[in-house]
């Protein structure tokens, strides 16, 4: 397929993912990229190309939606310990945040716009991340990033992956939240009912 059409065929799709919850539906619908990690970065183009996307290509794939309709291509992430990082895409309505995000997770996808701020937002997740240890593993969040800084890179359809956008998102400042060194653990029963749905 030329690249002209492809980028077009994109902008039709996310055309139609018009509010936050119609891209989590789709997000949710879309198959979890189950290569190992650091296997791909793909751009939005790819990851409706190739019918999948992780963590990391699903909050790229709500961004792009959120820009074509009008709002901002924002993402913000998730940093953890003795686990990976969960990157969201987030949004603001009436004054209020809320998050749009694909996971392997049933508790670090969704939340509606009705966080003062972005620490509460964050907070937010912290009762559902955890590690295959039933560890809560969340420690910090970054600034929000605009992804219209990678504009020259062409995020939005490139054909190469994008390491840099998680190269960078690595290297700004993160907020802690919690810094600890005391270790918690899950109920087992949230440690189950976040694994509904898992691909394995």
């Amino acid at each position: 397929m030329p690249f002209e059409r492809s980028s077009a065929s994109l902008c039709k799709v996310l055309r139609r993912l018009s509010t936050p919850e119609k891209i989590q539906r789709f997000l949710d619908d879309l198959p979890y990229n189950k290569e190992e990690s650091g296997e791909t970065c793909r751009s939005p183009r790819l990851a409706l190309a190739y019918k999948t996307a992780h963590c990391f290509e699903g909050a790229l794939l709500a961004a792009a939606a959120l820009r074509v309709n009008g709002s901002p291509s924002l993402i913000l992430d998730l940093e953890s310990v003795r686990d990976d990082d969960h990157v969201i895409a987030i949004y603001r309505s009436n004054g209020y945040w809320g998050a749009i995000a694909k996971s392997n997770y049933a508790g670090l996808r969704f939340r509606s716009p009705v966080y003062r701020s972005l620490r509460e937002l964050a907070l937010s997740y912290f009762e559902h991340y955890y590690n295959v240890k039933g560890e809560k593993t969340l420690r910090a969040y970054s600034r929000p990033v605009n992804l219209r800084r990678f504009d020259h890179i062409d995020w939005m359809t490139s054909a190469e992956p994008l390491w840099v956008i998680p190269d960078y998102l690595c290297e700004i400042s993160h907020t802690p939240i919690y810094e600890s060194t005391r270790r918690m653990y899950m109920d087992e029963r949230l440690f189950k009912a976040g694994l509904v749905g898992r691909a394995k």
